[in-house]
């Protein structure tokens, strides 16, 4: 498999849609996170109500898989208490890494990747939007 054909129609169409983009005004936690294997940034801000995150916006500099996957994180993950966040992101890099089922349910989305899987090179960018939320809600309970 070619990093060609990851480039799947549905992962363009989630890339596209780009749920949350944007800055968040007077976020509790903002981070930028980088993936220096490939160049690819996420600035992304999250504001908290308790456990729970109440929205979020990135800034992606990115290939179209970081931004997808920031894209379903910005649909999916408003509402969520933050170890909801980590079990998923716990799932989502078994399904890459290790061939274990993709979510199902709101994280349907992240089936789309399935094609990531063969392309190791590529985890980590479905990844860093995990990594920056998580790092966010961490930095605003701090």
């Amino acid at each position: 498999m070619t990093v060609a054909d990851i480039y799947q129609k549905d992962l363009l169409k989630l890339a596209a849609r780009a749920t949350g983009a944007g800055r968040l005004d007077n976020p509790d936690g903002s981070v930028r996170v980088n993936n220096p294997y490939c160049g690819d940034r996420i600035t992304l801000d999250v504001k908290l109500d308790g456990d729970r995150v109440a929205a979020i916006g990135h800034e992606a500099k990115a290939c179209m898989l970081c931004q997808a996957s920031a894209s379903i994180l910005g649909k999916q993950a408003p509402g969520r208490t933050v170890d909801e966040l980590q079990d998923l992101e716990t799932t989502v890099e078994a399904m890459l890494k290790q061939d274990g089922a993709a979510p199902d349910g709101d994280w349907a989305d992240y089936a789309s990747f399935d094609p990531v899987r063969e392309v190791k090179s590529r985890h980590e960018c479905v990844m860093l939007p995990f990594r920056a939320l998580l790092k966010a809600a961490r930095d605003a309970d701090a």
